[in-house]
Protein backbone atom coordinates (compact mmCIF):
# COMPACT_ATOMS: atom_id res chain seq x y z
CA UNK A 1 0.00 0.00 0.00
CA UNK A 2 1.27 3.52 -0.77
CA UNK A 3 0.04 7.16 -0.40
CA UNK A 4 -1.49 9.37 -2.91
CA UNK A 5 -1.53 12.87 -2.69
CA UNK A 6 -4.50 14.62 -4.52
CA UNK A 7 -3.79 18.48 -4.63
CA UNK A 8 -7.33 19.68 -5.00
CA UNK A 9 -8.42 23.24 -5.98
CA UNK A 10 -8.82 24.37 -1.76
CA UNK A 11 -8.26 20.74 -0.31
CA UNK A 12 -5.40 17.79 0.24
CA UNK A 13 -6.43 14.58 0.37
CA UNK A 14 -4.43 11.25 1.09
CA UNK A 15 -5.86 8.17 -0.38
CA UNK A 16 -4.08 4.44 0.28
CA UNK A 17 -4.12 2.05 -2.96
CA UNK A 18 -1.96 -0.50 -4.32
CA UNK A 19 1.13 0.22 -6.10
CA UNK A 20 -0.58 -1.03 -9.43
CA UNK A 21 -3.51 1.11 -9.15
CA UNK A 22 -1.45 4.03 -8.66
CA UNK A 23 0.56 3.73 -11.37
CA UNK A 24 -2.33 3.26 -13.77
CA UNK A 25 -4.39 6.46 -12.40
CA UNK A 26 -0.88 8.49 -12.75
CA UNK A 27 -1.10 7.09 -16.47
CA UNK A 28 -4.61 7.73 -17.14
CA UNK A 29 -4.46 11.49 -15.34
CA UNK A 30 -0.81 12.47 -16.60
CA UNK A 31 -0.11 14.18 -13.88
CA UNK A 32 -3.27 16.29 -13.57
CA UNK A 33 -5.20 18.16 -15.68
CA UNK A 34 -5.41 21.90 -17.21
CA UNK A 35 -8.57 23.30 -15.97
CA UNK A 36 -9.50 25.56 -12.67
CA UNK A 37 -11.36 22.22 -10.64
CA UNK A 38 -8.77 19.72 -12.32
CA UNK A 39 -6.43 17.47 -9.45
CA UNK A 40 -2.97 16.96 -9.53
CA UNK A 41 -1.82 13.62 -7.90
CA UNK A 42 1.95 13.29 -6.75
CA UNK A 43 2.36 9.38 -5.54
CA UNK A 44 4.85 9.12 -2.13
CA UNK A 45 5.59 5.23 -3.00
CA UNK A 46 8.86 4.22 -4.03
CA UNK A 47 8.15 1.19 -6.48
CA UNK A 48 5.68 3.68 -8.22
CA UNK A 49 8.82 5.95 -8.76
CA UNK A 50 10.71 3.37 -9.98
CA UNK A 51 7.78 1.82 -12.35
CA UNK A 52 7.55 5.83 -13.70
CA UNK A 53 11.27 6.43 -13.83
CA UNK A 54 12.85 6.12 -17.45
CA UNK A 55 15.53 3.56 -17.86
CA UNK A 56 18.71 4.54 -16.14
CA UNK A 57 21.95 5.14 -18.89
CA UNK A 58 24.60 3.23 -18.71
CA UNK A 59 27.50 2.91 -16.52
CA UNK A 60 30.76 4.61 -17.52
CA UNK A 61 32.87 2.25 -17.80
CA UNK A 62 30.45 0.84 -20.33
CA UNK A 63 30.51 4.05 -22.24
CA UNK A 64 34.35 4.29 -22.22
CA UNK A 65 34.60 0.77 -23.47
CA UNK A 66 31.91 1.38 -26.30
CA UNK A 67 33.67 4.16 -27.42
CA UNK A 68 37.43 2.64 -27.72
CA UNK A 69 35.46 0.05 -29.71
CA UNK A 70 34.25 2.46 -31.69
CA UNK A 71 37.71 3.74 -32.87
CA UNK A 72 38.72 0.18 -33.16
CA UNK A 73 36.40 -1.27 -35.02
CA UNK A 74 36.11 1.94 -37.68
CA UNK A 75 40.11 1.16 -38.24
CA UNK A 76 39.14 -2.41 -39.49
CA UNK A 77 36.01 -1.30 -40.98
CA UNK A 78 33.26 -2.75 -39.06
CA UNK A 79 31.95 0.60 -38.30
CA UNK A 80 30.26 -0.26 -35.21
CA UNK A 81 28.42 2.71 -33.77
CA UNK A 82 28.76 4.04 -30.03
CA UNK A 83 25.87 5.74 -28.03
CA UNK A 84 26.63 9.76 -28.52
CA UNK A 85 27.45 10.96 -24.60
CA UNK A 86 25.77 14.10 -25.59
CA UNK A 87 22.13 12.01 -25.89
CA UNK A 88 22.80 10.24 -23.00
CA UNK A 89 19.61 10.01 -20.69
CA UNK A 90 20.29 12.61 -17.44
CA UNK A 91 20.48 10.61 -14.23
CA UNK A 92 17.17 10.26 -12.34
CA UNK A 93 17.33 10.60 -8.85
CA UNK A 94 15.12 7.77 -6.61
CA UNK A 95 13.79 8.21 -3.09
CA UNK A 96 15.06 5.17 -0.83
CA UNK A 97 12.05 4.07 1.44
CA UNK A 98 14.22 3.17 3.89
CA UNK A 99 15.99 7.22 4.10
CA UNK A 100 15.31 10.42 2.31
CA UNK A 101 18.84 10.14 0.73
CA UNK A 102 19.36 10.79 -3.15
CA UNK A 103 21.84 8.95 -4.89
CA UNK A 104 22.97 9.97 -8.14
CA UNK A 105 25.74 7.86 -10.54
CA UNK A 106 28.36 8.31 -12.55
CA UNK A 107 26.52 9.30 -15.43
CA UNK A 108 25.34 12.62 -13.62
CA UNK A 109 28.70 14.04 -14.27
CA UNK A 110 29.13 12.45 -18.05
CA UNK A 111 25.79 14.24 -18.42
CA UNK A 112 27.13 17.35 -17.04
CA UNK A 113 30.48 17.74 -19.04
CA UNK A 114 30.45 19.58 -22.25
CA UNK A 115 29.27 17.71 -25.24
CA UNK A 116 32.67 16.94 -27.51
CA UNK A 117 32.53 13.99 -29.93
CA UNK A 118 35.12 11.33 -30.04
CA UNK A 119 35.49 11.86 -33.60
CA UNK A 120 35.60 16.18 -33.62
CA UNK A 121 37.61 18.12 -33.60
CA UNK A 122 36.99 21.51 -32.30
CA UNK A 123 34.78 22.33 -29.54
CA UNK A 124 31.11 23.02 -29.48
CA UNK A 125 30.71 26.81 -28.24
CA UNK A 126 27.79 26.86 -25.63
CA UNK A 127 24.86 29.79 -25.88
CA UNK A 128 25.60 33.15 -26.44
CA UNK A 129 29.85 32.15 -27.12
CA UNK A 130 31.42 32.20 -30.37
CA UNK A 131 34.86 32.51 -31.97
CA UNK A 132 36.08 35.16 -31.95
CA UNK A 133 37.47 36.17 -36.19
CA UNK A 134 40.67 38.55 -37.10
CA UNK A 135 39.23 41.45 -38.14
CA UNK A 136 39.00 42.16 -42.06
CA UNK A 137 41.26 44.80 -43.77
CA UNK A 138 38.26 46.13 -44.87
CA UNK A 139 37.07 46.32 -41.62
CA UNK A 140 39.50 48.87 -40.65
CA UNK A 141 38.78 52.52 -42.16
CA UNK A 142 35.33 51.73 -39.22
CA UNK A 143 37.24 50.71 -36.74
CA UNK A 144 39.61 53.67 -36.57
CA UNK A 145 36.55 55.32 -37.09
CA UNK A 146 35.68 54.13 -33.91
CA UNK A 147 39.19 54.32 -32.28
CA UNK A 148 39.02 58.27 -32.93
CA UNK A 149 35.33 58.88 -31.61
CA UNK A 150 34.81 60.56 -34.82
CA UNK A 151 31.70 62.45 -33.71
CA UNK A 152 34.02 64.18 -31.19
CA UNK A 153 36.81 64.63 -33.73
CA UNK A 154 34.24 66.58 -35.32
CA UNK A 155 33.06 68.87 -33.20
CA UNK A 156 36.77 69.72 -32.12
CA UNK A 157 37.23 69.94 -36.42
CA UNK A 158 34.36 72.37 -35.85
CA UNK A 159 35.67 75.00 -33.65
CA UNK A 160 39.30 75.00 -35.39
CA UNK A 161 37.74 76.03 -38.54
CA UNK A 162 35.31 78.81 -36.49
CA UNK A 163 38.32 80.01 -34.93
CA UNK A 164 40.28 80.33 -38.62
CA UNK A 165 36.97 81.85 -40.09
CA UNK A 166 36.64 84.13 -37.20
CA UNK A 167 40.07 85.91 -37.19
CA UNK A 168 40.70 89.11 -38.97
CA UNK A 169 42.91 87.74 -41.89
CA UNK A 170 42.30 86.18 -45.60
CA UNK A 171 41.16 83.10 -46.21
CA UNK A 172 43.01 80.75 -47.80
CA UNK A 173 42.12 77.26 -48.74
CA UNK A 174 44.98 75.66 -48.60
CA UNK A 175 45.93 76.38 -44.73
CA UNK A 176 41.78 76.11 -43.82
CA UNK A 177 42.19 72.43 -45.06
CA UNK A 178 45.54 71.91 -43.78
CA UNK A 179 44.21 73.24 -40.30
CA UNK A 180 41.19 70.80 -40.62
CA UNK A 181 43.22 67.81 -41.26
CA UNK A 182 45.71 68.28 -38.71
CA UNK A 183 43.43 69.08 -36.00
CA UNK A 184 41.38 66.28 -36.64
CA UNK A 185 44.54 63.82 -36.42
CA UNK A 186 46.03 65.47 -33.74
CA UNK A 187 42.27 64.61 -32.03
CA UNK A 188 42.23 61.27 -33.53
CA UNK A 189 45.40 60.21 -31.77
CA UNK A 190 44.59 61.70 -28.35
CA UNK A 191 40.89 59.59 -28.19
CA UNK A 192 42.88 56.33 -29.61
CA UNK A 193 45.46 56.85 -26.53
CA UNK A 194 42.69 57.65 -24.05
CA UNK A 195 40.87 54.54 -25.55
CA UNK A 196 44.21 52.05 -24.64
CA UNK A 197 44.92 53.50 -21.23
CA UNK A 198 41.26 52.68 -20.24
CA UNK A 199 40.53 49.41 -21.52
CA UNK A 200 40.13 47.46 -18.17
CA UNK A 201 37.34 50.04 -17.06
CA UNK A 202 35.67 50.73 -20.28
CA UNK A 203 34.96 46.85 -19.75
CA UNK A 204 33.24 47.62 -16.81
CA UNK A 205 31.03 50.61 -18.34
CA UNK A 206 27.45 50.26 -20.27
CA UNK A 207 28.48 52.90 -21.97
CA UNK A 208 31.68 51.79 -23.48
CA UNK A 209 32.02 48.45 -23.02
CA UNK A 210 31.39 48.18 -26.68
CA UNK A 211 33.95 49.99 -28.12
CA UNK A 212 36.93 48.16 -30.49
CA UNK A 213 39.71 47.73 -28.07
CA UNK A 214 37.31 46.48 -25.17
CA UNK A 215 35.98 43.45 -28.12
CA UNK A 216 39.42 42.92 -28.49
CA UNK A 217 38.48 43.98 -32.24
CA UNK A 218 41.98 45.80 -32.44
CA UNK A 219 45.13 45.50 -30.43
CA UNK A 220 46.20 48.26 -27.70
CA UNK A 221 49.77 47.74 -30.06
CA UNK A 222 47.59 48.69 -33.39
CA UNK A 223 45.78 51.25 -31.46
CA UNK A 224 49.29 53.14 -30.25
CA UNK A 225 50.53 52.57 -33.61
CA UNK A 226 47.53 54.23 -35.27
CA UNK A 227 47.60 57.18 -32.38
CA UNK A 228 51.40 57.30 -32.63
CA UNK A 229 50.99 58.06 -36.61
CA UNK A 230 48.32 60.09 -36.20
CA UNK A 231 50.02 62.22 -33.95
CA UNK A 232 53.02 62.89 -35.98
CA UNK A 233 51.53 63.42 -39.15
CA UNK A 234 48.82 66.39 -37.80
CA UNK A 235 51.12 67.95 -36.06
CA UNK A 236 53.95 67.97 -39.31
CA UNK A 237 50.99 69.34 -40.93
CA UNK A 238 49.74 72.10 -38.64
CA UNK A 239 53.52 72.91 -38.23
CA UNK A 240 54.68 72.98 -42.05
CA UNK A 241 51.51 74.05 -44.21
CA UNK A 242 50.35 76.48 -41.25
CA UNK A 243 53.27 77.81 -39.01
CA UNK A 244 54.66 76.59 -36.04
CA UNK A 245 52.92 78.32 -33.26
CA UNK A 246 49.61 76.14 -34.84
CA UNK A 247 51.76 73.11 -34.43
CA UNK A 248 52.31 73.99 -30.50
CA UNK A 249 49.48 74.34 -29.61
CA UNK A 250 48.70 71.01 -31.30
CA UNK A 251 51.40 68.81 -29.46
CA UNK A 252 50.72 70.89 -26.15
CA UNK A 253 46.84 69.93 -26.38
CA UNK A 254 47.38 65.93 -27.55
CA UNK A 255 49.82 66.01 -24.34
CA UNK A 256 47.39 67.38 -22.16
CA UNK A 257 44.51 65.01 -23.03
CA UNK A 258 46.79 62.29 -22.58
CA UNK A 259 49.04 62.87 -19.81
CA UNK A 260 47.41 64.63 -17.57
CA UNK A 261 43.13 64.75 -18.43
CA UNK A 262 43.32 61.17 -18.90
CA UNK A 263 45.43 59.66 -15.53
CA UNK A 264 43.17 62.47 -13.41
CA UNK A 265 39.92 61.20 -14.36
CA UNK A 266 40.46 58.28 -11.43
CA UNK A 267 42.38 60.72 -9.19
CA UNK A 268 40.27 63.90 -8.81
CA UNK A 269 37.38 65.84 -9.78
CA UNK A 270 39.41 68.61 -10.99
CA UNK A 271 40.11 66.39 -14.15
CA UNK A 272 36.66 68.42 -15.86
CA UNK A 273 38.52 71.28 -15.57
CA UNK A 274 41.77 70.15 -17.20
CA UNK A 275 39.32 68.76 -19.57
CA UNK A 276 37.64 72.14 -20.35
CA UNK A 277 40.99 74.05 -21.08
CA UNK A 278 41.64 70.69 -23.42
CA UNK A 279 38.11 72.03 -25.23
CA UNK A 280 39.21 75.04 -25.34
CA UNK A 281 42.34 75.27 -27.30
CA UNK A 282 41.03 74.51 -31.36
CA UNK A 283 39.50 77.70 -31.86
CA UNK A 284 42.73 78.89 -30.60
CA UNK A 285 44.76 77.42 -32.83
CA UNK A 286 42.24 78.22 -35.92
CA UNK A 287 43.26 81.57 -34.97
CA UNK A 288 46.95 81.34 -34.39
CA UNK A 289 46.71 79.36 -38.38
CA UNK A 290 44.90 82.73 -39.47
CA UNK A 291 47.04 85.34 -37.99
CA UNK A 292 50.32 83.69 -36.50
CA UNK A 293 49.43 85.23 -33.03
CA UNK A 294 47.32 84.73 -29.95
CA UNK A 295 48.37 88.44 -28.40
CA UNK A 296 44.99 89.95 -29.70
CA UNK A 297 42.44 89.67 -26.84
CA UNK A 298 39.71 89.03 -29.62
CA UNK A 299 41.18 85.90 -29.91
CA UNK A 300 40.26 84.68 -26.39
CA UNK A 301 36.73 85.21 -26.82
CA UNK A 302 36.09 81.86 -28.67
CA UNK A 303 38.12 79.63 -26.10
CA UNK A 304 36.43 81.10 -23.12
CA UNK A 305 33.15 80.14 -24.48
CA UNK A 306 34.39 76.59 -25.42
CA UNK A 307 35.88 76.38 -21.78
CA UNK A 308 32.40 77.47 -19.80
CA UNK A 309 30.35 75.56 -22.48
CA UNK A 310 31.87 72.39 -20.88
CA UNK A 311 30.89 72.22 -17.58
CA UNK A 312 26.98 71.77 -18.30
CA UNK A 313 28.02 69.49 -21.38
CA UNK A 314 30.04 67.11 -19.22
CA UNK A 315 27.94 67.53 -16.21
CA UNK A 316 25.02 66.57 -17.99
CA UNK A 317 26.15 63.79 -19.02
CA UNK A 318 28.34 62.35 -16.55
CA UNK A 319 25.10 62.93 -14.13
CA UNK A 320 22.91 60.61 -16.53
CA UNK A 321 25.39 58.34 -16.34
CA UNK A 322 26.64 58.46 -13.02
CA UNK A 323 26.07 54.89 -11.94
CA UNK A 324 28.21 54.10 -15.18
CA UNK A 325 31.51 56.17 -14.17
CA UNK A 326 31.56 55.00 -10.01
CA UNK A 327 31.70 51.23 -11.59
CA UNK A 328 34.04 51.78 -13.66
CA UNK A 329 36.23 53.88 -10.92
CA UNK A 330 35.65 57.20 -12.25
CA UNK A 331 36.39 60.20 -10.13
CA UNK A 332 33.13 62.74 -11.05
CA UNK A 333 32.18 65.75 -9.75
CA UNK A 334 28.27 63.90 -10.06
CA UNK A 335 29.49 60.76 -8.31
CA UNK A 336 31.50 62.35 -5.17
CA UNK A 337 29.67 65.92 -4.86
CA UNK A 338 26.22 65.85 -6.86
CA UNK A 339 25.23 69.52 -5.08
CA UNK A 340 28.83 71.08 -6.79
CA UNK A 341 28.11 69.55 -10.43
CA UNK A 342 24.64 71.29 -10.18
CA UNK A 343 26.24 74.63 -9.50
CA UNK A 344 28.94 74.62 -11.72
CA UNK A 345 26.79 73.55 -14.61
CA UNK A 346 24.61 76.50 -13.91
CA UNK A 347 26.88 78.78 -13.28
CA UNK A 348 28.57 78.56 -16.60
CA UNK A 349 24.86 78.34 -18.11
CA UNK A 350 24.39 82.15 -16.81
CA UNK A 351 28.57 82.80 -17.67
CA UNK A 352 28.09 81.70 -21.29
CA UNK A 353 25.06 84.37 -21.62
CA UNK A 354 27.27 87.30 -20.01
CA UNK A 355 30.15 85.94 -22.54
CA UNK A 356 27.77 86.29 -25.65
CA UNK A 357 26.45 90.08 -24.41
CA UNK A 358 30.40 91.34 -24.30
CA UNK A 359 31.69 89.40 -27.68
CA UNK A 360 30.65 92.59 -29.37
CA UNK A 361 32.86 94.78 -26.88
CA UNK A 362 36.01 93.04 -27.89
CA UNK A 363 35.71 93.60 -31.60
CA UNK A 364 35.15 90.29 -32.61
CA UNK A 365 31.50 90.37 -33.60
CA UNK A 366 28.54 93.33 -34.39
CA UNK A 367 25.81 93.67 -32.26
CA UNK A 368 24.26 91.48 -34.93
CA UNK A 369 25.40 88.22 -32.72
CA UNK A 370 23.44 88.81 -29.96
CA UNK A 371 20.53 90.79 -31.84
CA UNK A 372 20.62 87.57 -34.41
CA UNK A 373 19.79 84.78 -31.44
CA UNK A 374 23.15 84.63 -29.26
CA UNK A 375 20.94 85.82 -26.24
CA UNK A 376 17.95 83.66 -27.25
CA UNK A 377 20.13 80.82 -27.55
CA UNK A 378 22.78 81.31 -24.34
CA UNK A 379 18.76 82.25 -22.16
CA UNK A 380 17.73 78.68 -23.04
CA UNK A 381 20.85 77.24 -22.13
CA UNK A 382 20.69 79.15 -18.36
CA UNK A 383 16.78 77.48 -18.31
CA UNK A 384 17.82 74.18 -19.21
CA UNK A 385 21.19 74.51 -16.49
CA UNK A 386 18.40 76.15 -13.74
CA UNK A 387 15.99 73.32 -14.01
CA UNK A 388 19.01 70.98 -14.06
CA UNK A 389 20.09 71.98 -11.06
CA UNK A 390 16.09 72.35 -9.20
CA UNK A 391 15.08 69.03 -10.28
CA UNK A 392 18.42 67.19 -10.46
CA UNK A 393 17.21 64.07 -11.95
CA UNK A 394 17.96 62.33 -15.33
CA UNK A 395 15.79 63.83 -17.73
CA UNK A 396 16.63 67.45 -17.17
CA UNK A 397 20.47 66.19 -16.89
CA UNK A 398 19.75 64.90 -20.43
CA UNK A 399 18.04 67.77 -21.78
CA UNK A 400 21.01 70.06 -20.66
CA UNK A 401 23.45 67.75 -22.40
CA UNK A 402 21.32 67.06 -25.40
CA UNK A 403 20.78 71.05 -26.12
CA UNK A 404 24.29 71.58 -25.62
CA UNK A 405 25.37 69.55 -29.06
CA UNK A 406 23.05 72.15 -30.57
CA UNK A 407 23.86 75.16 -28.82
CA UNK A 408 27.52 74.61 -29.85
CA UNK A 409 27.00 74.43 -33.38
CA UNK A 410 24.51 76.99 -33.45
CA UNK A 411 26.74 79.63 -31.67
CA UNK A 412 29.90 78.69 -33.53
CA UNK A 413 27.71 79.70 -36.87
CA UNK A 414 26.37 82.58 -35.14
CA UNK A 415 30.32 83.50 -34.36
CA UNK A 416 31.63 83.41 -37.86
CA UNK A 417 28.61 84.75 -39.23
CA UNK A 418 28.90 87.71 -36.99
CA UNK A 419 32.61 88.26 -37.69
CA UNK A 420 33.67 91.51 -37.96
CA UNK A 421 36.41 91.47 -41.00
CA UNK A 422 39.88 93.35 -40.31
CA UNK A 423 42.62 94.29 -42.62
CA UNK A 424 44.82 92.28 -41.22
CA UNK A 425 47.10 90.18 -42.72
CA UNK A 426 46.86 86.17 -42.88
CA UNK A 427 50.03 84.51 -41.85
CA UNK A 428 50.95 82.81 -45.49
CA UNK A 429 51.98 86.40 -46.36
CA UNK A 430 55.73 87.00 -44.75
CA UNK A 431 57.15 89.89 -43.90
CA UNK A 432 58.87 90.94 -46.66
CA UNK A 433 56.06 90.27 -48.86
CA UNK A 434 53.88 92.53 -46.77
CA UNK A 435 56.98 95.69 -47.05
CA UNK A 436 56.70 95.32 -51.05
CA UNK A 437 53.22 95.44 -50.76
CA UNK A 438 53.41 98.22 -48.86
CA UNK A 439 55.72 100.12 -50.81
CA UNK A 440 54.22 99.12 -53.98
CA UNK A 441 51.23 100.54 -53.04
CA UNK A 442 52.46 103.93 -51.43
CA UNK A 443 54.47 104.14 -54.93
CA UNK A 444 50.86 103.93 -56.42
CA UNK A 445 49.92 106.68 -54.38
CA UNK A 446 52.13 109.08 -55.12
CA UNK A 447 51.98 108.11 -59.07
CA UNK A 448 48.34 108.90 -58.78
CA UNK A 449 48.79 112.22 -56.76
Amino acid sequence: MCSVVCHGRRTIHHVQMGSAAVSRLLSQRGGGGGGANSHRLFSTCAPCLREKAPPSPPPLRQLHADSSNKSSSSATGLGVAAPDVAQCTPPTTTVDSGSDRQQTGDSARLHLSPAIDSTSTMPKFGRGWKPLHQTKVTALPSMYMKLSKSRLTGLVVITAMAGYVAAPGSFDAATFLALSAGTGLCSAAANAVNQTMEIPYDAQMARTRSRVLVRAQLSPLHSTAFAASSVITGTSLLTLACNPLTGALGLINFFLYTSAYTPLKRMTIWNTWVGSVVGALPPLMGWAACTGSIADPAAWIMPLVLYSWQFPHFHGLSWARRDDYSRGGYVMTAVTDPAMCRRVALRHCVALFGLGLAVPFAGLTSWWFVCGGAALLNGYFSVLGWQFYRRSNVQSARKLFQFSLVHLIVLMGLLVAGAVSKDTPCVGRSASNKTAEETLAAAGTVEAA
